[in-house]
C-alpha cells in the first residue's frame, strides 16, 4: 500500500493517454529517484504549457505570441491553404516537408455522436482569410474518418462559392486512420497526391 501523496500522484498520471498504473508507478518512482529541482523543472515545464501557450489568432495552430512560427514564415506560399483538425495534424504535415503553404486549425471536426456540428468549426475566420488574402488553393486534410469525411465534405460546400480550386488528400492514408500517426512518407505521398473534390 502507497502513502497518500504517491497514490493521488499514481491515479493524476494514470489520466493521461498511453499511461497505465504501472507506467504512472515508474514515472513517481523515477521522480522520487532525482533531485528536487530536476522534479520541480518538469512541473514548472508543464504549468508554462498551460498559461504560455495561445492558439494564434490567423490560424488557431498553437503558440507562444500572436502569430504562430508558420503564420510568421515569409517564405511560406500564401496562395495554398490547407485545413486540418488539429496542431497534431499540422505538426505531422510539416514533419513530410512536402507541403509549403499555410494553416488553418479546425480545432476538431463534425461528430453528431459527440454533439459537435458545423458551428463549432468556425469556419467564417476561414472563409475570410481565403477572401482577403486571395488565395487559390484549400487543401482538406481532414482524417479519413467517418467524422473526418462529414467535415470535408461540409467544408467543400461552404468554399464552393469561393472561386478556388478545393483538393483533398489523397493517396496513402487508410480509412479509418488518423493524420498524426501516419508515417512521414505515406504523409508525403498524401499530400502530393492531393485530388479537386467533386460536387
Amino acid at each position: 500500500m502507497y502513502p497518500k501523496l504517491i497514490e493521488i500522484l499514481i491515479e493524476r498520471l494514470t489520466k493521461l493517454p498511453g499511461i497505465g498504473r504501472r507506467s504512472a508507478e515508474r514515472i513517481v518512482y523515477w521522480m522520487l529517484a532525482h533531485d528536487a529541482q530536476e522534479v520541480k523543472a518538469l512541473a514548472e515545464s508543464i504549468m508554462n504549457l498551460k498559461e504560455g501557450l495561445r492558439f494564434c489568432k490567423q490560424c488557431n495552430h498553437l503558440s507562444e505570441e500572436e502569430l504562430c512560427l508558420v503564420c510568421l514564415d515569409s517564405q511560406r506560399d500564401r496562395k495554398t491553404i490547407c485545413v486540418v483538425e488539429s496542431s497534431k495534424d499540422l505538426l505531422a504535415i510539416e514533419r513530410t516537408g512536402s507541403y509549403r503553404g499555410i494553416y488553418y486549425v479546425l480545432l476538431g471536426n463534425i461528430s453528431p455522436s459527440e454533439g459537435r456540428g458545423p458551428d463549432d468549426l468556425n469556419t467564417s475566420k476561414l472563409i475570410s482569410r481565403i477572401q482577403d488574402e486571395g488565395m487559390t488553393e484549400v487543401v482538406i486534410a481532414t482524417d479519413p474518418d467517418a467524422e473526418g469525411e462529414m467535415t470535408a465534405l461540409y467544408l467543400a460546400k461552404e468554399l464552393k462559392n469561393l472561386g478556388v480550386q478545393i483538393s483533398r488528400i489523397g493517396l496513402g492514408l487508410p480509412v479509418g486512420s488518423a493524420v498524426e500517426y501516419v508515417d512521414i512518407s505515406t504523409l508525403a505521398m498524401s499530400m502530393n497526391s492531393r485530388r479537386s473534390v467533386d460536387f
